[in-house]
């Protein structure tokens, strides 16, 4: 991942699925301080990926930009 490091998303509402626009990011679960263990998660060749801690699955789509998800409040508070 280019840039100023990886996305950061959370799961507040707690929906099933988030579409991001990163194959590389971190989940972070929800807002501290109820938040799990930052883990990095990258994709690879995959559009899917299930976080090991909170079980959200992220769904890559390429037409959102690497630090936007939808539904677009779960990207986390501490993105650049």
């Amino acid at each position: 991942m280019q840039g100023p490091g990886y996305p950061k998303f959370k799961n507040d509402l707690g929906v099933r699925e988030i579409k991001i626009g990163a194959r590389q990011f971190a989940c972070i679960g929800a807002s501290p301080p109820n938040d799990h263990p930052h883990v990095y998660l990258d994709m690879g060749e995959s559009d899917r990926i299930v976080c090991p801690y909170c079980s959200t699955v992220f769904l890559y789509t390429s037409a959102l930009p690497p630090f936007a998800a939808d539904p677009p409040e779960c990207v986390a508070d501490e993105n650049p």
